[in-house]
Formats: C-alpha cells, sequence, structure tokens
C-alpha cells in the first residue's frame, strides 16, 4: 500500500516538528512547511494526498491558501484553528475546506481525522464509491437518478445540471449522495455529520452548514430545502 503524503503548513517551530514526528510514526510521509508561500510550491511539486493548513500563517494566509489549492486540484484540505469560535473557520470552509481541527490538539484525534477525510475521499473517488445505487431511480438508466434538470451518476461519480456537468469536491458530492439516497426525506446535521464525515459522535454542524451551501451554488439554490430545527432534504 503506498504510504499517504501529506502536507503540513504551520509556522509555529514547536507545533510544526511535533506533530510532523507524530504522523510520521503513524506511518505518514510529511512535507512540512512554515509558510503559505512556501506551502503552496511544494503543494505543487509534490502533490500531495492531504494538506493540514494552519489558517495564521505568514507569507500567505492558510484560508487563502486553501483558495489556491482548490482552484488547482480536489484534494482533501483540513484547517487548523487556535478557536473553535472563530470566523477562521467558517472562513475557511467556504474557502474549500472538508473539516478543521481546534489547536491545542491531541495527535490521535488529528490522525483519526485524517483518516476519516481519507476514506470519504477514497469513497467518492472512483466508479464504487458513495450513494444507494439506481434504486428509484425514474429514468431506468442504471446509476443515474434524476432530480428536474439535475442528474446524479451514482456509478460515474459525475453531476449534470441542465446537461451541463457541475465540479464538485469529493466531500461535496457524498453530501449530495446522501441527500439523493433520500429525495424528500428530511436529514439532520448529526446524520450528515455522521454518514458524511465519518463522526460518529457530535461534531460542530457548522461544516454540515457550510458545505451545504456551498453545494447549493453549485446545483441550485432551490434544490436542498432549509427544514428550521431539523435539518436539511433535498426536492425530489
Amino acid at each position: 500500500m503506498a504510504e499517504t503524503h501529506v502536507l503540513f503548513v504551520e509556522d509555529d517551530d514547536v507545533i510544526r516538528e511535533a506533530t510532523t514526528l507524530a504522523l510520521e510514526r503513524d506511518g505518514f510521509v510529511v512535507t512540512a512547511m512554515p509558510d503559505g508561500l512556501s506551502g503552496l510550491e511544494s503543494f505543487r511539486a509534490d502533490r500531495p494526498d492531504i494538506a493540514l493548513l494552519d489558517v495564521m500563517v505568514p507569507g500567505m494566509d492558510g484560508v487563502s491558501l486553501c483558495r489556491r489549492i482548490r482552484d488547482e486540484s480536489t484534494v482533501p484540505v483540513i484547517m487548523l484553528s487556535a478557536r473553535a469560535d472563530s470566523i477562521d473557520v467558517v472562513l475557511g470552509l467556504e474557502a474549500g475546506a472538508d473539516d478543521y481541527v481546534t489547536k491545542p490538539f491531541d495527535g490521535s484525534v488529528l490522525v483519526a481525522r485524517i483518516r476519516a477525510v481519507l476514506r470519504r475521499f477514497g469513497h467518492a473517488g472512483g466508479p464504487n464509491g458513495g450513494g444507494s445505487g439506481s434504486d428509484g431511480d425514474p429514468d431506468g438508466e442504471r446509476g443515474v437518478l434524476s432530480f428536474g434538470d439535475l442528474e446524479v451518476d451514482t456509478e460515474g461519480m459525475e453531476v449534470r445540471k441542465a446537461g451541463a456537468s457541475v465540479a464538485l469536491t469529493p466531500t461535496e458530492m457524498r453530501l449530495l449522495l446522501e441527500f439523493s439516497s433520500a429525495p424528500g426525506t428530511v436529514l439532520s446535521r448529526d446524520r450528515l455529520l455522521e454518514r458524511v464525515w465519518d463522526y460518529d459522535w457530535g461534531g460542530d454542524t457548522r461544516v454540515v452548514d457550510v458545505h451545504v451551501q456551498r453545494l447549493r451554488t453549485k446545483i441550485g439554490q432551490d434544490r436542498i430545502e432549509t427544514v428550521r430545527g431539523f435539518g436539511y432534504k433535498l426536492k425530489a
């Protein structure tokens, strides 16, 4: 099995070195950079499997770096933030991050979150990933679900809106697959955290809310309905 390459961007020398050692002990190959500009250069040169980006790094902050990475790749990104209630968390998610971890963090927690994200991406990244197959496909075309002008190919992992291809990140694809497997059914934020983010414990529902909003901008603002106090549902 190929080793997982992690790009880690952190300006604090102690945190950078300690976290790098912890990740290497768990079998990851780590490239650690002290600022955003060197992090971007490393990303382009090495094409890592996942990026860990501290929000507050010099040269180019983590949010801006995340945007640059997202412009070029769907590689998973986890943001590291010193404050759980910081607006930086939401900004990072809006920039395209898939998850975040609050500092200070336990090494085992970080490793668990990395592995959860990688499982999620592996699951959504190929023709056998995610979804519930062709059950309920009104068109009878195997693996393709239709909702108005929205088509979700659950085998080819492709989405089309009015015939035009829609580019989704693996996390957005997993979220859409979860909705499309139960159209018209209200899905709670906790269920989405468990099924999409692989959390078996209560997490921060801002992750869900921001990703739903990002998905709406791509497939149509009115396609996913908010059911206040309960969650979200895909309009059939």
